[in-house]
C-alpha cells in the first residue's frame, strides 16, 4: 500500500508541474496549453485516490482531516474549472478574459500548495 500511495503521490505532483507550467507556456507564447486542462484533471484524481488510500490507513491517533480535504477539493474544482473555461475559450478564439483565467489557475493551484503543507 506505501508503494502505491507513493506512485500516486508522484502522479499528484506531475499534476501540479503541468498546471504551472501551462501557466509558463501561456507567459510565453500566449497560447493556452491542454497541459494545464490535464493536470488540473490528474490532480483530482489522484487527489481523491490519495485520500481513499489515507480513509483506508486511518486510525483514531491518526485521522483523515476532512475539513483540509474539503478546501483542497473546493480549490482543485476550482482550478479545473478555470482550466477548462480558458481551454474552451482559446479554442474559440474568445480571448479576452483567457490570460486571467490561467493566471486564477495557477494562483489557485499556489494557494491549494500552501494549503496541504502549511494546514
Amino acid at each position: 500500500m506505501t508503494i502505491l500511495r507513493h506512485v500516486i503521490l508522484a502522479t499528484h505532483f506531475i499534476g501540479l508541474a503541468a498546471i504551472l507550467t501551462g501557466w509558463v507556456v501561456w507567459r510565453r507564447t500566449q497560447v493556452v496549453e491542454m497541459l494545464s486542462v490535464w493536470g488540473a484533471r490528474i490532480q483530482i484524481l489522484t487527489g481523491l485516490a490519495l485520500v481513499g488510500i489515507a480513509e483506508a490507513l486511518a486510525t483514531e491517533a491518526r485521522p483523515v482531516n476532512h475539513a483540509k480535504v474539503g478546501v483542497k477539493l473546493a480549490i482543485a474544482l476550482a482550478v479545473v474549472a478555470v482550466s477548462e473555461i480558458a481551454n474552451a475559450r482559446a479554442r474559440k478564439r474568445q480571448g479576452a478574459d483567457v490570460g486571467s483565467l490561467v493566471t486564477a489557475g495557477a494562483a489557485l493551484t499556489v494557494v491549494n500548495v500552501l494549503v496541504a503543507t502549511l494546514w
